[in-house]
């Protein structure tokens, strides 16, 4: 056991980020240039999360998150200070299709979040049975549903525009987000811009049409704020600590190193370090906890005051997910992906496929394409997690085949990857918004220790982003010579 002297010698303050994913090294990359000493511990033997790039018939393709919302101010500042702005770039098509009763079919553009605003044109899709489409309409004449506290999803939803809308719009929708159920997930967290306009309209299909933008003028594309990097999203973590090590050269920073307790000392905190060396203790001025709901309770569980956010915490489950990449021939595809004019496709869970959803990613992002097609496939959600038991190449050969159903592909892809996130994505489920409330509340009675990362206001790498930010922030108040200074 190693009791970390130096901790105790150094009159720097000294700040603990616990979990190295964009949440974390996010903290790191905005403490450099404060007068701080960082240390940031990954249990993993790797940075960087669920962001993560490797090849694939030697095109670069990310294996986890692989877009962001380049237009968010914080995202592109952040981007822009690791000197990666160069790099940013927006995708070249952005619409989806569902692959529904029997078709790929476009999804119109005149939706919210899965929530249709146009029923013309929705009926005109094929998405819908005639029936389905009638039930929708129902909405328009309801009285308004009233909601005391949040429900969840499905209970909205279908009470107002009916089942069909829920299965083949909403639900899959939800399942690319976070691979949620919607009879699971919250009104108010996962769909908050509708929930927000639902109290303004009584009818949802009016309260998304508020939120649709504009139609573009005649001959224009309308314009889209989702992006990438072209070295890779997966790539964003490492240039970040990167910057780190070089602008603060006493910062430290660890992979297989495991925070197994966190305690309150009279002045600051104690951590203990499970690592190859043994056991060992550092003792830290604040700590920001980047890592998700499990650990975070976990740890926060022996910090008196902080116990209710525990139990809060171990209220949040996770979802497993798995990430087939498939590349194939650019001539598997008749005419060419290009030519479907949608950048990918969604499958609703009620027509019993393994996979969830599907992009074109030599479509959506144009600077990968070249000699193959490069497609990301989805599978495993809650409630269903099958698929992800099967091995590699069992896995592959059905998620091929359904490729093969929706897209006519011709042949067996020329190269594969397949890679599996367990316990990946956190669902908000019902009351999740006061069940964070009562978290953040419980944790801000402990100067020098804040929570951050994807269980709490979002799973978007975005997201992510600001949360560190506001993390970052709330550590500083009271260290000697630091700034906080909050972004907008």
């Amino acid at each position: 056991m190693v009791d970390n002297k130096q901790d105790r010698a150094d009159t720097t303050p000294h700040v603990v980020i616990v979990g190295g994913g964009i949440t974390g090294v996010t903290a790191a990359f905005h403490l450099r240039t404060e007068p701080v000493r960082i240390t940031l511990l990954e249990a993993a033997p790797r940075l960087g999360g669920k962001l993560s790039a490797s090849e694939v018939a030697g095109v670069l393709v990310d294996e986890g998150a692989e877009g962001l919302y380049a237009r968010r101010p914080k995202t592109t500042r952040l981007i822009t200070a690791a000197g990666l702005g160069d790099q940013l770039t927006l995708a070249g098509a952005t619409t989806t299709a569902i692959w529904s009763r029997g078709a790929l079919r476009p999804l119109p553009t005149s939706q919210f979040m899965g929530i249709p605003s146009d029923l013309d044109a929705l009926a005109e899709s094929g998405i819908l049975s005639p029936e389905g489409v009638a039930e929708a309409r129902r909405d328009l004449e309801l009285p308004p549903t009233e909601r005391d506290g949040d429900v969840s999803v499905a209970a909205y939803v279908s009470e107002r525009l009916g089942q069909e809308v829920l299965d083949r719009l909403v639900d899959p929708f939800l399942s690319d987000v976070c691979a949620g159920r919607p009879d699971q997930l919250s009104f108010e967290a996962m769909l908050a811009p509708l929930a927000n306009a639902s109290r303004r309209y009584p009818s949802l299909i009016r309260a998304a049409g508020s939120l649709v933008p504009p139609p573009p003028p005649d001959g224009q594309e309308a314009p889209t704020g989702i992006g990438t990097l072209t070295g890779g999203l997966g790539n964003l973590p490492q240039v970040l600590v990167n910057a780190v090590l070089a602008d603060s050269p006493h910062a430290q920073v660890r992979t297989g190193a495991e925070v197994t307790g966190l305690a309150p000392e009279q002045q600051g905190w104690r951590l203990t370090v499970n690592a190859d060396a043994g056991t060992e203790h550092l003792t830290a001025d604040a700590v920001i906890l980047a890592v998700p709901a499990g650990p975070a309770g976990r740890l926060l569980a022996d910090v008196p005051g902080a116990a209710p956010a525990a139990a809060e915490l171990a209220q949040i489950p996770y979802a497993s997910v798995g990430m087939i990449t498939l590349a194939y021939p650019r001539t598997a595809f008749a005419g060419g992906l290009a030519a479907r004019g949608f950048c990918g496709y969604r499958v609703p869970a009620v027509d019993g496929r393994a996979v969830n959803e599907v992009t074109f990613s030599t479509v959506k992002w144009p600077h990968l394409a070249g000699e193959v097609e490069i497609l990301r496939c989805s599978v495993g959600q809650v409630g269903d997690e099958a698929p992800l038991h099967r091995d590699d190449a069992d896995l592959v050969r059905l998620v091929a085949a359904e490729v093969a159903a929706a897209t006519g592909a011709v042949g067996a892809p020329v190269a594969t990857r397949v890679t599996r996130w367990a316990s990946a994505l956190p669902q908000y489920t019902v009351g999740h918004l006061d069940r964070v409330n009562r978290i953040r509340t419980a944790v801000s009675g402990s100067p020098g220790l804040a929570v951050c990362g994807a269980a709490y206001e979002g799973v978007g790498v975005g997201t992510c982003i600001a949360d560190a930010r506001k993390a970052v922030d709330q550590v500083l108040v009271g260290l000697p010579g630091t700034t906080v200074a909050t972004l907008t």
